[in-house]
Parts: structure tokens; sequence; C-alpha cells
């Protein structure tokens, strides 16, 4: 599944694009002085599926009798050079296309996009490029195809390898699709990563060691696994299914641990798990407070100029995402992120991160002092959740179980 950058629920987007501004507007004079740029990313959404997961709350859309491949590429170029001026001469280090089901794209597609993308922006020598995939569309070869085009690493969405919890779940494949999707996945790319899902309806810890086993022996050098949640606005929200208790589900959060540790998979952020070399760049720039250009149907941006932070949202239905990208206005949100929010925003996504923050970052990526959290890291080490020197502050083990906690230390008065 895709892995958004933390932000705040955002206010209501108006019916009507955003203002057209130039980079003039963007560069005048702030509140804010930021010593650097952080490294940028970009990220595409590509947010069509075969069909909507129960418990999926993503911007995603089950796809009609046509995929509009053609017509959606054009409106991502006509979005991309709409925002090349904010980023100018800034390298993109790394790419993520998520979705939706990207790898309902064909790989001819994700080449054009790729080259669409490499001819207009710089990017690094060696940058990550990521693409999601489900097994449900997996075909033999078609990765080797998408890994010819340029991706460089892939993600595939398996969930479980059990029938009955991905039937409950609304998954269209089953556990040997999963299974044979992950192998082809290992021989056609030198690094991937396999999503898991646990506390599923009926799920025991038996239920968990067998997903766990298959998993594991498919020797992913990248694992992500996420605790099933009962997002609103989906149809487990309306309709909830039987989860397992929370005393149960933490158990079985220790037992991935545990497992993961096991085989050399280090537990690097609160959901994932890499071999040393391994870890996901794109993501790791999201939780380190870097910026990102979000291009696609419900994208988000979010990227520093010399006196401010600025998101960005798209819009999300596909079809007036494309109408109004390609008539240049493919903004429905633009706005500066309050001077005072900058602290729980960073934090949001730093404490994420079992190795935490430098203290260097935090004032480089939001113009702030540490003396503007030390308040805050004060009551946090006293409560037990950080450790912290002179120049960085790490979640303990009790932070990491009470991340939502700690990160509201940090809310703005």
């Amino acid at each position: 599944m895709p892995i958004p950058p933390i932000v705040p629920a955002p206010a209501g987007v108006a019916g009507h694009p955003a203002p057209q501004r130039d980079i003039q507007h963007y560069m005048r004079p702030g509140l804010l002085q930021l010593r650097a740029l952080p490294p940028l990313s970009l990220y595409v959404h590509l947010p069509w599926c075969l069909k909507k997961c129960p418990y999926c709350d993503f911007n995603s859309h089950a796809v009609g009798a046509d995929l509009p491949e053609a017509r959606y590429l054009q409106a991502l170029r006509a979005d991309l050079e709409a925002a090349l001026p904010l980023i100018w001469g800034r390298p993109v280090q790394t790419v993520f296309i998520g979705g939706g089901t990207p790898s309902l794209f064909s790989p001819a597609s994700i080449d054009q996009l790729l080259g669409d993308i490499r001819a207009l922006l710089p990017l690094a020598a060696g940058a990550e490029v990521t693409l999601e995939a489900n097994p449900g569309t997996f075909e033999k070869d078609r990765f080797r195809a998408y890994r010819a085009a340029g991706v460089t690493r892939l993600s595939v969405g398996v969930q479980s390898f059990n029938d009955a919890h991905l039937a409950k779940l609304g998954r269209v494949h089953d556990g040997a699709q999963a299974r044979a999707a992950v192998e082809e996945a290992a021989q056609a790319f030198e690094t991937f990563n396999l999503d898991l899902m646990y506390a599923l309806p009926g799920q025991d810890m038996a239920a968990l060691d067998a997903d766990l086993d298959m998993a594991l022996a498919l020797a992913p050098p990248h694992l992500s696994i996420y605790h099933l949640t009962i997002e609103p606005n989906t149809f487990f929200a309306k309709h909830p299914p039987a989860i397992p208790e929370d005393d149960l589900a933490y158990a079985m959060l220790d037992r991935i641990t545990e497992r993961t540790a096991a085989t050399g998979l280090a537990r690097y952020e609160i959901s994932a798990y890499a071999q040393a070399g391994h870890e996901c760049m794109h993501n790791l720039n999201y939780w380190q407070f870097g910026d990102y250009l979000g291009i696609g149907a419900g994208a988000h941006s979010k990227i520093s100029f010399a006196h401010r932070v600025v998101r960005q949202t798209r819009f999300r239905e596909p079809a007036r995402y494309m109408d109004n990208a390609l008539a240049g206005h493919a903004l429905a949100q633009d706005e500066d992120v309050r001077r005072a929010d900058l602290a729980f925003e960073f934090m949001l996504n730093a404490l994420r991160l079992k190795g935490g923050f430098a203290l260097q970052d935090f004032t480089e990526r939001t113009g702030q002092s540490v003396a503007s959290i030390a308040q805050a890291l004060g009551e946090a080490e006293a409560k037990g959740l950080i450790t912290r020197d002179m120049v960085q502050v790490r979640p303990t083990e009790r932070g990491f179980d009470f991340l939502s906690d700690l990160q509201a230390l940090f809310l703005p008065d």
C-alpha cells in the first residue's frame, strides 16, 4: 500500500482551482529563515485499482471499462511542467509511483512516464525509483519489463498469504498468486518490498505466524507491516468486522519484531523492517521532513523556500484532475504551513524513525530553534518517551508504543 507522508488533516478543499501564483509569490520575504533546502523527492499518483478494498481510505478508484492511460500520462506531464518553476535546479533523489494500483499501467506507459520525468527533472545518480504492484495484476515477465523501463525497486502489496483473510480484506488475489508475484519480484529486482497486514478479521497468533513463515521464507530485503485500522469513510467503518483485541494485537506486533530481527530485518521505522542498505530512501525523505513534489490525482506536495514551507494538493477525482491539469490548473489547494505548526508536523514524521532525528535537521528544516521545543523535549524525556543528547533525539521503546502521545506533546498552544 502507499506510504504517504504524515500530515495533519487539511481544511476542506474548495471546488475551484487554487489561485495561480508565480515563483515570486513563494520567494517573497516571510517569518522563516531556512539556511538550506532539504532533499527533494517526486511522488506520482496513479489512482485506479481493480476494485476498492473495504479498509482503504487512500485516493483510489475502481477502474471502469477503459483505463485512460494515454490521457492521464499527458495530464501528469502537464502537471509536472507547471510545477517546474517551484523546484527549478533541485536534483530529485527518489521517485515513488503509488496508487491505487500502478501496475495496472502497462510497462510501456511506465516507460513513457519515466522518460517524461527524466526529460524534465535532474534525477540524482542512482536515484531510487519505486513502483507499487499488486499480485492481482501480476503477469509473468511484467515485472522484468518494469525493471527495463527504469524502475529500480518494487513494492508488492501482498497483505496476507491466507486465502480466507485475503477474501475478508477484499483483495483480488489469493495466496498462491501472492507467492508467485514475490518470487518474480525477487528475480527481477535487486531490492523490493513486501507489504503485510496484521490484526486481521479472524486472525489469531498461529495465523500470523503462518503469514510470517511464508513472508520470511521469501527473503524480502524490506518488509512493511501495518496494523489493520478501521478508517472513516470506508466500507469497514460502516460495517465493522470483528478484529483482534488490543492485547492480542500488541502481542502480534511483539512477535513480528522478534521474528524479523532474527532474520536480519531491522526495524528502522514504526512499520518498516529492512536489511542493511535496503531501507526505502523515498520514505526516509518523508520521515526526515524532506521536500516532495506530488503529481497526479489527489497528490500532496511539501516544498520549502527560503522564507516558508508550502503544502499543495491536487484535485482528487481522476477525470476532474485530468481536465484541470491539462488546462494548467491541477492545484486544488496551495497554502503556507503556519510557523506554529512546523514543529508538530516535523515530529509527526521524524519520531516514527527508530533512530529519531538530528537537532540540526530540526532547525534547518523548520527554521526554528531547539529552544522552541525545549519544554516538550523535557516532558517527553521525563515520561520515558525519548532519549537525547546534544546531537540526536530518539524515541524509546515506550515512545514507539505510545507514539501518538509523544507526538502530541509538540502540538502548538
